[in-house]
């Protein structure tokens, strides 16, 4: 039987992300119809507010322009994550950070950088400082490029920071309009099957019994087809992340209020507060272990650095549930989104996994049933892998924390918590510096150079008996260079806030 009809279920960044990438895939297929339903009646989550860079070239993919995108969805770039106390206070200070930049050099280069960084640790200059002119351009409140610079290109790499709800309606704007995807507003109240377990229909409140060939779920933590339908279980991995729930709220800002071009994550002593500024107000989330804080404390705690709020404001407790399903295709079911899995906000994994997940399901769809089953086990054993390493990374910003002021923080440091892929490797690294070979898989989803910013960031101890491959002298030319180049960057780019304000009044040039 060939497929042709494809339904997508549910909307928000997730649906919407999957409507675009599949309606463009489609285009070349026009025997083959994509339709998204979604309900009005359930509210989205609307907190996943973060990016990483891989975002431009998916926005640049789908024909929405820069500017287009920033002016409807209030966004702001973002070209870090600026990791406030997460090392002991006593050590190295209250509020000692570093940043995860996303400009970052040749990967050659990075080890050299990093070998004389180590053997010259006594240098007070911030590892992501020795790596890159970005760390300076963030502490400085500048924009990665300016006015004149064409979309998604840039002087530093970037990402970006968005209003989700928007964003969700201007991928749906995109997607039916572009992609000739159908969008259909009704509840699901009924998924039928066949006796293989196939999906055969959906019976909604308003259009009654629809047929399709194949389901996408993207009903978020509701996960309606994978989980109530097909009964694919849920792997917790709780014992490794250990916060499961968030206080979030939105505060609003002046508009000549500075724009951090950065994620502001700041630890405490059961997880860590997300502090993210669009342009007229800002997002933060306080993430906790239920464990280690009690919901009492967690609102208390969370008021103080907001500077009592709460009078004003309403926090939103939301519970999550970390872990990923055991498969996330199962028949002629594919479960993207928050339906396939969530592993807390760090990192902004959440649109990361669903873009990536949703790129490569294009790029090996079926167009029979018949070749459902190789291509459901090749997807399943690839995104798995991708997720297992994403947990890998988010735990690294954990266990090698020097922080012991509370329970939560020991037990991060257990090796019972530590996956022992990762155990393995932080093994290595403490004799060599991470290189390119390490991360052998396209589906790591997190590189070398993410690593490296983490692990020296937080002063990882590496050992190493490497010798350095260049002299004195080519150190002193590579810096000299940088010297001048990092001068050229504080001349030529704006203030953060003054490059928005211009492209909502201008825009950026289109070639």
């Amino acid at each position: 039987m060939d497929i042709k009809r494809v339904v997508i279920v549910g909307g928000g960044t997730a649906g919407w992300l999957a409507a675009n990438h599949l309606g463009k895939a489609m285009l070349a297929r026009s025997d083959v119809s994509v339709t998204l339903i979604e309900s009005s009646d359930v509210p989205p989550i609307g907190v996943g507010e973060g990016t990483v860079p891989d975002i431009r070239h998916t926005l640049s993919s789908f024909g929405i322009s820069e500017s287009e995108f920033i002016r409807e969805c209030d966004a702001t770039f973002k070209q870090s994550i600026k990791f406030v106390n997460w090392m002991d206070k006593h050590v190295h200070g209250d509020g000692n950070f570093f940043h995860h930049l996303f400009d970052v050099p040749h990967s050659a280069e990075a080890k050299v950088l990093t070998k004389r960084w180590l053997d010259n640790h006594s240098s007070d200059k911030h590892y992501g400082d020795y790596l890159s002119p970005q760390h300076q351009i963030c502490e400085l409140g500048l924009a990665p490029k300016d006015i004149t610079t064409p979309q998604y290109q840039a002087d530093l790499a970037y990402a970006y920071h968005l209003n989700a709800g928007k964003f969700a309606q201007l991928l749906a704007k995109n997607a039916t309009q572009k992609f000739a995807v159908e969008h259909i507003d009704a509840n699901v109240t009924e998924v039928n099957c066949n006796n293989d377990g196939m999906i055969t229909s959906l019976k909604t409140d308003k259009f009654g019994q629809l047929q399709f060939d194949f389901y996408i779920d993207c009903s978020g933590f509701n996960s309606l087809l994978i989980d109530k339908t097909l009964n694919v279980p849920f792997k917790s991995v709780s014992d490794t992340l250990l916060v499961d729930k968030a206080l979030v709220v939105q505060v609003p800002t002046e508009p000549d209020d500075e724009i951090p071009p950065y994620t502001i994550a700041t630890a405490h002593q059961a997880g860590w507060i997300w502090d993210i500024a669009l342009s007229s107000r800002r997002g933060v989330g306080f993430v906790y272990s239920s464990k280690h804080m009690s919901d009492e404390d967690a609102v208390t705690k969370f008021d103080k650095y907001l500077g009592n709020k709460k009078n004003e404001v309403e926090y939103r407790q939301i519970p999550m549930k970390v872990g990923y399903r055991e498969k996330f295709w199962h028949k002629n079911c594919v479960a993207l989104g928050l339906a396939q899995g969530f592993l807390e906000p760090l990192e902004a994994t959440s649109i990361l996994l669903t873009d990536f997940c949703a790129k490569f399901l294009t790029q090996r769809f079926p167009t029979n049933v018949s070749q459902m089953e190789y291509l459901e086990q090749r997807f399943n054993q690839s995104m798995q892998y991708a997720w297992e390493r994403v947990v890998d990374f988010i735990k690294l910003h954990y266990c090698i924390s020097d922080r012991t002021d509370s329970a939560f923080w020991k037990e991060n440091r257990e090796n019972k918590s530590i996956p022992i892929s990762l155990n393995k490797r932080l093994k290595l690294w403490e004799d060599f510096i991470p290189v390119k070979d390490d991360f052998f898989s396209q589906f790591e989803v997190f590189f070398l150079e993410n690593f490296l910013f983490v692990l020296y960031g937080m002063n990882y101890k590496t050992a190493t008996e490497e010798k350095c491959t260049m002299s004195d002298a080519e150190i002193k030319t590579h810096f000299d260079r940088r010297e001048s180049y990092d001068k050229y960057l504080r001349n030529k780019l704006p203030k953060h806030r003054e490059l928005i304000d211009k492209i909502k009044k201008y825009g950026l040039q289109t070639i």
